[in-house]
């Protein structure tokens, strides 16, 4: 790029492999103290340029003493521009010392600062009065080379990790320091001893992996049995040839035992790591699932670093540029003042920590978590004084505002950008403290009434199952009394990502939060960046502009309350999980449409209020009943589409509330994982096939299964067909009966599953922690005999068949006739106890062998 007059510049490219889409831009840059602005512009633009075109690492003398890089904050205008330009194009300055008296005018920049470790500030060198800076470069193989490190923890020496760690005065280290300091040193000082105490491991990620199974013993006899071929082929003796027999049939037995015992243990994880599961069934693939070539501007893009811009650039697209905030404010709640800072304790951080899931990848900062579990009881104070100081001065580290983002293809046509969603991958430690936040904030938001008892998502003791029971529970009652019935499915277009931020704080503000609160929220708001991996190569940083980060803790609170006010003022029956929103109401009449119809605009007027839109192409209508006007609705001046089955929170719902579409969608699922298992397990022991069904297969079958629970004999034989076919895959079970297989097993039935689960349910329900919802679904008798227990429900009574189906209808029978002692237990452990006695004692239908 040349030099210019006054102000001058070296550029180079430099490439860290044989592949050149990981070249490394390095400039060396002088910008004198008198320099013209047409020269500085020049540099600036130069500096621009070089980031645009991948990772840069500039540095040099650029005599900007104004500049306080603590806080990123300059004296005059050119200063305020060259950080702007740094913002602007992500990059870092990571010389945190001065180099010339006590400013810093020697600067390394970076838009991947991770690159750049052991920052040293030394002696000038000759006669100059400027200080040397000295630092290395990371040089990290990419994935798709075939090969990359990761930390080697079954080679870690945590006490001597531990013993170092213990050995640092935190307080000292962090003396004078902002929050964004703290960190940066913490990280510094962690990263420095990982790398004494925990060894780097070569990982391959080519198709020619080794597989799972292969452990040291088998390795060695794969050894020794070549080295005897080699000498059978040599020497041709009989001795030699027996001996070679010999280690090939101890291969063979060793690779059958290794092959078990993997299997075992990923059987053993299933339920708390599926991932291990999936991960070895891939493995065995030929072809390695990932990002298809991408058709853009009506090429076809093959690199991996350029499909990651391109679904960078896609998935920044989606972002909302806020409008003025103007007139718009949300409606106040009275409520007690929300404490401060107080409630931040130590014993929360180690709490935390102790709770980390070690099989999640580290984010951005490269924090492993199992390194933070391991460390839990060394590592909580430094955290708690930087979390404290985080939430006191509102500055949230830049680390906890990155993301790594994974595009997962959806469905149709893996061309097409639009077609990946983005799966987030965010700081172990950053989510740490919003997990801690959050539920500061949600025990504030149950305390005082605030969330909206229409909302399902997100929410401690509600689910979706809790949603579509309540909801349909309504519908179901309209149905069986004569109405008709329309329901409005409402999709909005991005939902989570364009939540428009400034909107956001005022409405966090209006519901009581504390300042400090509010402050740190807008603070981790802004400034969010973003870059897209495809085969361990990465995008550009791009700017996150709106909505709650995806993959983020907080996030779905911050979203909950967000759309909290969007049934006010909303005549119909309206239902929310998460953005998922679905409306209905009694339409036997035309002024009951246009109430129904007033409800759709007012919740246009809301959406453009807050500037979210509804995507109206997913946005439907459905009409039950047998009388329904079949009457059209708009929504924004577009009518809506009409729908006779629609997939409502994962479950498949038709306008005559049946179940078989659901039944035999829930089947197929099943029998998908069945059959991943039955041709990537070798194993058929019943310690490894009777665990993953149960972690992995089973699930499918009973998911909201208390809303849909089949009535039909053929639907309910459709499942069972599932159980049935995995009974079978079990070493000596092929030629017994289903009966005898379950019992050999231990397993009942799905059936007697469901109705053991639908007390259980209404346990929660009644006695447990969904008693909040149960008024409005239940309603105990209003007299009581001397027999029974005191909690005995009024039994509704129907006309239609899908209402006598419904479970809060056809679970109140059966819960009246439980025995006082079950009802009344003090704990679910001891309900479910005393249920399965009195179940099998009584021999209830469904629930035999």
């Amino acid at each position: 790029m040349g030099v210019t007059e006054g102000a001058e510049s070296l550029w180079v490219e430099l490439l860290t492999d044989s592949k050149e889409s990981t070249k490394l831009i390095v400039g060396v840059c002088y910008r004198p103290p008198n320099v013209s602005e047409e020269e500085e512009a020049q540099l600036l633009l130069q500096i621009e340029k070089a980031a645009s075109l991948g990772q840069v690492i500039i540095m040099g003398d650029f005599n900007y003493p104004d500049i306080d890089w603590g806080n990123s904050t300059a004296r005059t205008v050119n200063g305020n521009k060259f950080i702007n330009l740094l913002h602007d194009n992500f990059m870092s300055q990571v010389v945190e010392e001065p180099t010339r008296n006590h400013a810093i005018l020697d600067l390394v920049i970076s838009n991947d600062p991770e690159r750049i470790a052991n920052v040293q500030v030394v002696e000038p060198l000759g006669n100059s009065d400027h200080n040397v800076i000295s630092f290395d470069v990371w040089c990290r193989k990419q994935i798709y080379t075939g090969a990359t490190k990761t930390l080697n923890f079954r080679k870690a020496n945590f006490s001597s990790l531990r013993a170092a760690l213990q050995g640092i005065d935190w307080g000292i280290m962090f003396s004078d320091k902002n929050t964004e300091q703290k960190w940066l040193s913490f990280k510094m000082i962690l990263n420095h001893y990982c790398s004494q105490f925990i060894p780097l491991i070569r990982k391959s990620r080519s198709v020619k992996n080794h597989p799972m199974w292969l452990n040291s013993e088998v390795k060695k006899l794969i050894g020794k049995k070549r080295k005897a071929f080699k000498k059978y082929k040599s020497e041709g003796t009989v001795a030699a040839f027996n001996e070679y027999k010999h280690y090939n049939k101890c291969c063979k037995t060793a690779i059958r035992k290794a092959k078990i015992e993997n299997e075992e243990r990923i059987a053993a994880e299933a339920k708390t790591n599926p991932k291990k599961f999936f991960k070895y069934i891939n493995s065995k693939k030929m072809q390695v699932e990932g990002v298809a070539p991408l058709s853009y501007n009506n090429n076809m893009v093959t690199a991996d670093t350029e499909k990651a811009d391109v679904l960078n650039q896609f998935f920044s697209s989606v972002y909302t540029v806020e409008e003025p905030v103007g007139q718009v404010s949300p409606n106040s709640f009275t409520v007690a003042s929300a404490p401060t800072t107080q409630w931040l304790v130590q014993d929360m951080v180690l709490k935390g920590l102790h709770t980390i899931n070690v099989n999640k990848a580290p984010g951005p900062d490269g924090i492993h978590p199992r390194v933070l579990r391991e460390l839990g009881a060394e590592l909580q104070w430094p955290l708690f004084l930087i979390f404290s100081d985080s939430l006191s001065s509102g500055m949230v580290p830049s680390d906890w505002k990155k993301a790594n983002v994974t595009p997962i293809f959806k469905k149709g046509i893996r061309s097409q950008p639009g077609n990946y969603r983005p799966v987030s991958l965010t700081s172990v430690v950053g989510k740490l403290f919003e997990g801690l936040l959050r539920d500061h904030i949600q025990n504030y938001v149950v305390e005082n009434g605030i969330m909206s008892s229409n909302q399902h998502g997100f929410m401690k003791d509600r689910s979706c199952q809790t949603n579509l029971i309540a909801f349909y529970d309504e519908v179901s009652k309209k149905l069986d009394s004569g109405d008709a019935v329309d329901i409005i499915y409402l999709d909005f277009a991005k939902a989570f990502d364009t939540v428009p931020h400034k909107r956001l704080l005022s409405k966090l503000r209006s519901i009581g939060l504390s300042e400090v609160v509010c402050t740190w929220i807008e603070n981790w708001l802004q400034d969010r960046v973003q870059r897209v991996v495809v085969n361990g190569t990465f995008s550009t940083w791009s700017k996150v502009l709106s909505g709650v980060p995806q993959g983020s803790v907080l996030g779905p609170l911050l979203f909950n309350l967000f759309i909290n006010d969007l049934g006010e003022g909303i005549m119909s029956n309206v239902s929310v999980f998460a953005d998922d929103t679905k409306l209905c109401r009694p339409v036997n009449s035309i002024q009951d449409v246009t109430s129904l119809q007033q409800d759709l605009d007012q919740l246009a007027i809301w959406a453009a209020k807050w500037q979210m839109r509804f995507n109206v192409d997913k946005c439907k209508v459905m009409h039950l009943g047998c009388k329904n006007m079949q009457a059209p609705y708009n929504l924004n001046g577009t009518a809506l589409g009409k729908s006779i089955m629609e997939k409502d929170l994962g479950v498949l719902v038709d306008n005559k509330l049946g179940c078989s579409k659901q039944c035999q969608a829930a089947a197929a699922r099943a029998n998908k994982v069945l059959s991943c298992i039955k041709r990537g397990i070798d194993s058929r022991e019943e310690g490894v096939i009777l665990p993953l069904y149960r972690a992995l297969v089973r699930p499918h079958l009973e998911y909201a299964v208390q809303f849909w629970s089949p009535v039909l004999k053929r639907d309910i034989i459709e499942l069972e067909r599932v159980q049935r076919r995995a009974t079978k895959l079990v070493k000596g079970m092929e030629s017994l009966g289903y009966e005898e297989r379950l019992a050999k097993l231990g397993l009942f039935t799905l059936e007697k599953r469901r109705l053991r689960g639908d007390m259980i349910t209404m346990y929660k329900y009644i006695r447990g922690s969904y008693n909040n919802l149960s008024n409005v679904l239940f309603t105990s008798r209003s007299f009581q005999r001397t027999r029974g227990h005191p909690l005995r429900l009024e039994e509704g009574r129907f006309h239609l068949n899908i209402r006598k189906g419904f479970f809060t209808v056809r679970a109140v029978k059966l819960w009246n006739s439980l025995p006082e002692s079950v009802v009344l237990a003090d704990t679910l452990y001891s309900f479910k106890k005393g249920l399965d006695g009195f179940l099998a004692s009584e021999g209830i239908q469904g629930y035999g062998r």
